[in-house]
């Protein structure tokens, strides 16, 4: 195998997978949009969003680029990898909260005492175990799926609408992952009304949309880039 090809493939899952894993850490942060710019918020309630939705949305672009360039196998083998990468993380973090700290911890540090400091580590990386559930399900059900998706509708265009499979797929798949993680998350797990979670999930997908939309033009210059760069790749097998 090419040796260009093989550094392309490491740089795309070396993204994906960091991605994927900073999004597990940041999105337990809670914040508002639109609360000041509309009176009632969006759909009568405030529009809360995870902070994950900053990062989670660039790993469908990488993904999208994957199966364009390198085809469904490896998207497949990256979401795989991606999955247990996760897994790791979470694995690590839990073993790292339960390390006795000590009190050389505190220098450099605005806080006063051991207590705070640990309080302050733990709030950041201790994740509720059903937003874990949620995540990762919602994780791995919408990536194989926005892997399959794009991959049907490009053998049905004949390869052609780059911009089609790039939005279809990811639009299908990202109404999956809103569905999942907040019904799990918010309906199961805080135990919210129907009415509450179904604006959540539609506030939610709208902002997805919004940069799914975004992302094509992305999608054509990295794989523009990468075909241009290197011709004579044997590209989608």
């Amino acid at each position: 195998m090419n040796e260009s090809y093989i550094k392309i493939y490491s740089i795309l899952m070396s993204v994906f997978v960091v991605t994927l894993v900073l999004t597990n850490i940041i999105g337990t942060k809670i914040f508002l949009l639109f609360d000041q710019s509309l009176p009632n918020g969006l759909f009568g309630t405030p529009l809360a969003l995870t902070a994950g939705i900053i990062t989670y949305p660039i790993t469908f672009l990488v993904t999208d680029v994957t199966s364009e360039i390198f085809g469904k196998a490896r998207a497949s083998l990256m979401v795989i990898v991606g999955f247990f990468c996760s897994l790791l993380s979470l694995i690590i973090i839990s073993i790292v909260l339960r390390l006795t700290p000590s009190e050389v911890w505190l220098t450099g540090t605005p806080y006063s005492t051991l207590d705070e400091m640990v309080l302050a580590f733990n709030t950041v990386f201790t994740l509720p175990g059903v937003l874990i559930f949620a995540s990762m399900t919602a994780y791995l059900v919408a990536q194989l799926i926005d892997v399959n998706i794009f991959h049907m509708i490009k053998k049905v265009t004949n390869s052609r609408y780059l911009w089609l499979r790039n939005n279809v797929s990811t639009m299908i798949s990202q109404l999956i992952d809103t569905i999942i993680v907040n019904t799990i998350f918010l309906g199961f797990g805080m135990g919210l009304s129907f009415d509450i979670v179904y604006k959540i999930i539609i506030a939610n997908y709208l902002v997805k949309i919004i940069f799914a939309a975004i992302d094509t033009p992305i999608v054509y210059l990295i794989v523009n880039f990468i075909k241009k760069k290197y011709p004579s790749f044997s590209y989608d097998k």
